[in-house]
């Protein structure tokens, strides 16, 4: 097993079950427009608008409902809202990270904190990473070579390991771009 499948995550929100009432109307609940690769996880009907210093962007909701909400975005959406000092982090890594607003049909909500670009990692099973000889929360570099002149080795690529996961590795936009990472892509542990 020396390959993965690597998918790009483009910018979306993951919304508590509180601000999913204020932004769409008490008692609302996401609707699973689309399964994500990760068990349980799936992309919703519902979007958001994201409101920054320089401009706005609508983003999707992933579900389920989450303990903080929390937008993942990517260098060039952080630029495009007037975001500045967006760190790199891991999901759910959200302390002292840049706010913004959100627009809903129904409602608004200023979010204090919570915006991150998602640290590049690789989902995996206890068995997928025994079977790569690697542990939860190795940093790791993956080479991604899709055949057309832009070979890309990511490093800095974190190991996350649960029963919960399917393996799959996750870029975003921009890494994706810089890798011309289009269609079917698989990744490689180097």
């Amino acid at each position: 097993m020396a390959n993965f499948i690597v998918e790009t995550s483009a910018r979306h929100i993951h919304l508590t079950t509180a601000d999913i009432e204020t932004l769409f109307g008490k008692g609302a609940e996401l609707h699973n427009k689309k399964d994500l690769s990760q068990p349980g996880q799936f992309a919703c009907e519902e979007k958001v608008e994201l409101v920054g210093p320089k401009g706005s962007i609508k983003v999707s909701v992933l579900g389920p409902a989450r303990k903080a909400t929390q937008v993942e975005l990517s260098f060039t959406d952080a630029r495009t809202l007037g975001l500045k000092d967006v760190p790199v982090r891991e999901s759910g890594d959200v302390a002292g990270t840049p706010g913004l607003h959100l627009v809903g049909p129904a409602g608004e909500v200023e979010l204090a904190e919570g915006v991150i670009i998602a640290k590049r990692h690789i989902h995996m099973t206890p068995a997928d990473a025994e079977a790569f000889g690697v542990t939860n929360g190795q940093i790791v570099s993956v080479k991604v070579d899709c055949g057309n002149g832009r070979a890309t080795v990511f490093g800095d690529t974190v190991v996350r390991v649960s029963t919960s996961y399917a393996l799959a590795m996750h870029i975003d936009t921009d890494e994706c771009n810089a890798a011309a990472a289009f269609g079917t892509v698989y990744g490689e542990i180097v």
